[in-house]
């Protein structure tokens, strides 16, 4: 059921209706039993997938939990006739107990998102690699993907590990973790939640709020707004210029890069905000996945702002985790004997990054399109590191540079284009297609056609491009903003007529501008297919 559909409106409308008119108790109920039938509609069989992971992580909580309170009652019973090293010793034995359980889960979760996910990737890399020497090709799976599985998997799996350190308390309700994982607002794209910040509002909620209510509403307004009159839109020249690639070289690929930009962001943070709204409008808080990322001035931080809670959850539980560990410690040291102590000491550093970014690209999608994207990004980062001394350098020399406008614009289209550039790897789904139309955009080859106006052979007319135009202004306005969103909309709020005329306005310009018409269908989030 997309987001977009007038099945999911009615869903929502009934939804809200239903969970005010519950007790606040017996409200989690309610969202227990909504996500489960939108879930249904994904289709009865994926629920065994997500029932598996709702069983598993429960079991392996509840163990670890049972295992760390034998832990503590053994010490305490024990306290006097064990001395400091007793006690170290027996809690480092019982905690690699508890990492063996861990390890069995995260085996058995990721063993099932991969399997789904990468299965047909696989088959295809051994039968390239296997065909070279005359073997005869595997059949390839046909296994379907169930909705929201990396988004439900990667968010549990964080519950599990947060439990097993001790920063998240263990749920001993199966039904309350549940709801947590199947939480249905968040299950198509995110925000990847953590289970310490979400589980209280959802097992203990909010009187209803008006305020709060209406506030749900604008965001999930504008979230349709930027995604069915501005997102779906530009996908009508994007679907020409990826129809036939070779056919659109040059110039074609620069306003591909700067379409499919404009595109993927008004599509994920819409999708996003509907999202929130949804969550809002229920008196529930999500946490914010994106802040002005076309603002950055450096790749490092354009990742810093754009889909937030993915970038944390791989820094907390792949690139921290793996930069401090003890092998990687004793690696650093050897390497440093053997490298100097600069290189060495960075070596943690290189293969954390390399490992977190290939991670980041296979979770985006099986294919080696977007392994390459992850480590391009990966290596313009560290490159970008390694260059920090110069640039200090340079800036001390020029250190007006850094209030400069123009400068300081510069840099934000600089780091626009380069992210537009690697991600058109997501488009053309190739990565020797991709640098091919890459090196286009140096000749002439498609840049007169372009400029002869070319642009108005893309299925969009003037009258298009002026939509798409003011609706860019709308989104960088409200983006410009919204620094501070909660002061913006209280001031609305207190402004009651021009608050009603904005948001009359907006669900016209959605209602009357929305390009219905073309691809309108349950996948058409761009994010539902990570």
């Amino acid at each position: 059921m997309s987001f977009t559909s007038y099945g999911f409106i009615a869903f929502l409308v009934l939804l809200f209706g239903v969970y005010f008119a519950t007790p606040c108790r017996f409200r989690w109920v309610t969202l227990l039993l909504a996500g489960y039938v939108f879930y249904a509609f994904s289709g009865l069989e994926n629920f065994i997938f997500i029932l598996a992971t709702t069983v598993s992580s429960y079991i392996a909580s509840m163990v670890m939990k049972g295992m760390a309170d034998r832990e503590d009652a053994y010490i305490s019973a024990n306290k006097e006739s064990m001395d400091k090293d007793a006690k170290r010793a027996y809690r480092a034995k019982e905690k690699k107990k508890r990492r063996a359980v861990l390890i069995v889960a995260l085996v058995f979760n990721f063993g099932i998102l991969a399997t789904l996910k990468y299965s047909a990737f696989a088959v295809n890399t051994v039968n390239g690699i296997s065909g070279l020497f005359g073997a005869t090709p595997m059949r390839l799976p046909s296994l379907l993907l169930p909705l929201g599985i990396s988004f439900y998997t990667f968010g549990t799996m964080g519950y599990l590990i947060d439990a097993y350190r001790g920063r998240a308390k263990v749920e001993k309700n199966p039904a309350k973790l549940a709801l947590f994982v199947s939480f249905f607002p968040s299950l198509i794209q995110g925000p990847i939640s953590r289970f310490s910040e979400l589980e209280p509002q959802l097992v203990d909620p909010k009187p209803f709020s008006s305020k709060v209510f209406f506030f749900g509403l604008q965001r999930i307004i504008w979230g349709f707004f930027k995604k069915l009159v501005i997102a779906d839109r530009i996908l009508v020249a994007m679907n020409m210029l990826l129809g036939s690639p070779d056919s659109y070289g040059g110039g074609y690929v620069f306003i591909l890069i700067i379409f499919y930009s404009i595109q993927i962001y008004a599509d994920f943070t819409g999708g996003i905000d509907i999202t929130i709204g949804i969550a809002e409008a229920l008196g529930i808080k999500l946490a914010e996945n994106f802040k002005r990322p076309f603002s950055s001035k450096t790749t490092k931080e354009y990742w810093e702002r754009w889909h937030i809670t993915m970038g944390s959850w791989f820094r907390d539980y792949i690139f921290y985790p793996m930069s401090f560990s003890r092998s990687m410690m004793n690696l650093s040291k050897k390497a440093q004997k053997r490298l100097g102590k600069n290189i060495g000491a960075k070596i943690p550093l290189y293969i954390s990054s390399i490992v977190t970014w290939f991670v980041t690209g296979i979770w985006h999608g099986a294919g080696w399109n977007f392994i390459v994207w992850g480590l391009l990004n990966c290596a313009v980062i560290l490159v970008s590191d390694e260059l920090t001394p110069l640039y200090r350098r340079f800036h001390s020399k020029f250190p007006k540079l850094a209030e400069n406008k123009a400068y300081l614009c510069f840099m934000s289209v600089r780091t626009f284009l380069l992210m537009g550039v690697i991600r058109s790897l997501d488009c053309y789904r190739n990565v020797g297609r991709s640098f091919a139309m890459w090196g286009s955009m140096f000749t002439s080859r498609g840049w007169g056609d372009m400029l002869r106006g070319g642009m108005f052979d893309l299925g969009l007319s003037l009258f298009d491009y002026a939509v798409i135009g003011i609706g860019c202004i709308v989104m960088y306005t409200v983006s410009k903003i919204s620094g501070d969103d909660r002061v913006i909309r209280d001031k609305l709020y207190d402004r009651p007529i021009l608050c009603a005329s904005l948001m009359t306005l907006l669900t016209l310009s959605v209602l009357l501008l929305g390009a219905y018409s073309i691809g309108y269908d349950a996948s058409s989030f761009i994010y539902n297919q990570f």
